[in-house]
């Protein structure tokens, strides 16, 4: 099963058990119904971002939406591709989640949440913006911040970069 699909169909059952109409997720997260209804049907893919804002809307943990094999590497979108470190823990503080970006990456948003983030490169060198402050981080450096301070990473670079990314709920 492709990762949208189980996405998707995983969405549809958590709003359906939480009796949740598209419309009124849509005005909880700032996504538009279409959109929500496209990523249900498998139509779709997700931004962490967008997830992350679902989750919270759902009261859900975002591991939730990821198979729970390790090994399965899932692509959220063509740029992005998360692996669920949670060992299927659903009920957690926190989300481990190791992050591969594409060589030269830079679309998305910047957002903010509650919460903290802790970031560590594995591999290659990431971007970071911090309430409008820049963080070059190079492979074994590490960034933690206040989630609610707007947020974007990217990677300029010619090669993909591999970093943890731990996100408090």
């Amino acid at each position: 099963m492709m990762t949208s699909d189980f996405l998707g169909e995983t969405l549809k059952r958590i709003r359906k058990e939480r009796q949740y109409t598209l419309k009124m997720l849509a005005s909880q997260t700032g996504v538009s119904i279409s959109f929500l209804s496209q990523v249900e049907r498998g139509k779709s893919n997700v931004t962490l971002e967008s997830l992350k804002k679902i989750s919270d809307a759902l009261g859900v943990n975002p591991s939730i939406f990821f198979p729970t094999n390790n090994e399965d590497l899932n692509e959220i979108r063509s740029q992005f591709h998360y692996l669920d470190l949670s060992d299927g823990h659903i009920d957690a503080s926190y989300l481990p989640m190791l992050v591969t970006l594409k060589a030269g990456e830079n679309e998305g948003n910047a957002l903010s949440h509650d919460g903290h983030e802790f970031i560590y490169v594995v591999e290659g060198e990431l971007t970071v913006i911090i309430d409008e402050q820049k963080f070059v981080l190079q492979e074994n450096e590490s960034k933690m911040f206040d989630a609610r301070k707007t947020h974007y990473w990217y990677n300029n670079q010619k090669k993909p970069v591999k970093f943890l990314l731990v996100s408090s709920q």
